[in-house]
């Protein structure tokens, strides 16, 4: 008897797991309303994984989300934000990124991110904590600002701790200046 309720749950649960497929269309990195701007490559959302086909409650397609990481595409693939020597302000070149990120992070209330901040080993170990705290609550406020909430947000300052690259060259250091973001 109970092997026939154990094979029963696993006949339903294929079942609705193969009811979970259809059609839907994917959330690029970056919103765009118009044909195509912003999707990688200049595509027009024609392309595999684009599809208006589903229609949601109100007319309108389901939206199944990207999720961030190594494997997303565009912007949301990006974790790292980069810093210059001793500084803690944002270039403007990470702006686009910190954008699709917070919209990401607006619309998924339940994800979240820890920013850990990371500094080159120039300078005291207390210092460099100090620098990469700063440089994680830089990002945060930047994510706050494009909607994502404050329970979403942890920062993490590891200094010199954690380097990306070992070495002592001008590029080892300014890959060690950054803040990744690690969703969880």
């Amino acid at each position: 008897m109970a092997r026939q309720v154990h094979f029963l749950i696993l006949v339903v649960a294929t079942g609705l797991l193969a009811a979970c497929g259809g059609d839907s269309a994917t959330v690029p990195g970056t919103s765009s309303a118009g044909g195509g701007a912003g999707m990688p490559g200049g595509a027009s959302g024609g392309g595999p994984g684009a599809s208006t086909q589903g229609i949601g409650g109100a007319g309108s397609p389901e939206m199944v989300r990207e999720v961030p990481g190594e494997n997303a595409q565009g912007l949301l693939g990006q974790l790292t934000i980069y810093f210059e020597f001793d500084q803690s302000d944002i270039s403007p070149e990470f702006n686009a990124l910190l954008a699709a990120h917070g919209e990401y992070l607006a619309g998924a209330g339940g994800a979240s991110v820890r920013l850990e901040g990371h500094a080159d080993e120039r300078g005291s170990r207390e210092y460099n904590i100090g620098l990469g705290e700063r440089r994680a609550q830089a990002v945060r406020r930047v994510l706050l600002l494009q909607g994502a909430a404050t329970e979403q947000l942890s920062t993490v300052s590891y200094g010199e701790e954690r380097p990306a690259v070992v070495g002592s060259d001008e590029e080892a250091y300014s890959l060690n200046r950054r803040v990744e973001l690690v969703y969880r």
